[in-house]
């Protein structure tokens, strides 16, 4: 059976995380990826946008047994209380993945101090909820309040720097995540098979473990993350085409039907962005060029510099995605959707990960003379 550091640190199963997706709900996917063995991570950016996307924070309040008028606090505790009570019988252990980049920062701290408010309200979530994945932002500064809650923190970075950063900031654990990877992506194309290692060399030590995210779909590449020195890897488009996946089914079909070549980089909301490859992505991927070239050429730009009809056509997308509207749709997704060819259960996928994993490291001796 392989187990990891990363098994022991949070009492998980197996070495596998399943990455905290928004915009949409996540609410069901994380409890069915708790249950299988594996750290299930709630999104909580689809709690952001009430006012402007209302029927993304509509279809997260509904599968957190909340109601629509409810702040974002209350809607916070309904959710951790849903998932702690669909996820005790099986001994579950999830998380809640919160963006902490600069133009949602206010939403971030009301989430994280909702977080600790009601696991210290409520003493048998702590037995679960366990976890406070950040990301899109700055890690310093987030120690005292998250690890002094006791929780384990983790946090993503795209770059070497970002690893150190988090060394100084005192993460427990560093998600080292490639270009590959979908939806949120970084400013420079540094992939996996560059980034992983490197960032083990630089960052892991008895204090700081390492986990690989972008490419990461199956037992072949946890297998691969592990052999380079991670302590597990975060799956998030292969978790995301899964029957108990929030995603709307168009979004969940669009991964399974992507073959060779299938996604490009655009404007996303935080920065560039990784979506499946449609006549709508193409033409969001060219107005990218012309109003945000630093996507391409690795120069961030933000929400005071850059031509906002890039977000305008953006939200667009997303809700077209909501209703089911292929043609103006946009549906992120990572390099690994042209790996992915199925749509199961979520522990079916989990056991079959595992099985394969198991098998390659078991071969592994047997390259040595």
């Amino acid at each position: 059976m392989i187990r990891s550091r990363l098994c022991d640190l949070v009492g998980i199963k197996y070495p596998i995380i399943q990455a905290g997706m928004g915009p949409f709900s996540n609410n069901n996917l994380c409890v069915a990826a708790a249950n299988a063995g594996v750290l299930g991570l709630l999104s909580t950016s689809g709690v952001f946008d009430k006012e402007i996307q209302p029927w993304i924070y509509k279809a997260f309040v509904e599968t957190a047994g909340a109601n629509f008028d409810d702040d974002i606090a209350t809607v916070m505790e309904k959710v951790l209380k849903r998932t702690t009570n669909l996820v005790k019988d099986k001994g579950g252990i999830f998380g809640i993945n919160v963006m902490v980049s600069a133009e949602v920062l206010k939403y971030s701290h009301v989430i994280i101090d909702t977080a600790i408010r009601v696991r210290e309200e409520n003493p048998d979530m702590k037995k679960h909820f366990k976890v406070i994945f950040t990301s899109a932002g700055d890690p310093l500064g987030w120690k005292d309040k998250i690890k002094g809650a006791g929780f384990t923190w983790m946090h993503v970075v795209p770059s070497v720097k970002g690893a150190l950063r988090c060394k100084k900031a005192g993460v427990d654990v560093i998600v080292a995540s490639g270009h590959e990877g979908g939806f949120h992506t970084s400013w420079e194309p540094v992939h996996s098979m560059i980034l992983l290692p490197a960032v083990v060399e630089t960052a892991s030590d008895k204090e700081t473990l390492v986990v690989g995210a972008g490419g990461f779909c199956d037992g072949k590449t946890l297998a691969a993350a592990l052999v380079m020195g991670a302590d597990g890897a975060q799956m998030g488009t292969r978790f995301l085409a899964t029957q108990e996946s929030d995603f709307h089914q168009i979004w969940k079909e669009g991964v399974v039907a992507a073959g060779d070549r299938a996604t490009l980089v655009a404007r996303g909301f935080v920065g560039p962005a990784r979506w499946l490859k449609t006549p709508r992505s193409t033409e969001h991927a060219k107005n990218t060029l012309q109003k945000s070239p630093g996507v391409f050429l690795g120069t961030p730009d933000d929400f005071t510099t850059m031509d906002m009809s890039l977000i305008k056509f953006e939200i667009e997308s997303i809700k077209a995605v909501f209703e089911g509207n292929k043609e103006k749709a946009l549906m992120a997704a990572g390099e690994a959707a042209q790996r992915i060819k199925d749509m199961p259960k979520v522990n079916d996928m989990v056991q079959e990960i595992v099985r394969e994993t198991e098998a390659i490291l078991r071969d592994v001796p047997k390259l040595l003379a």
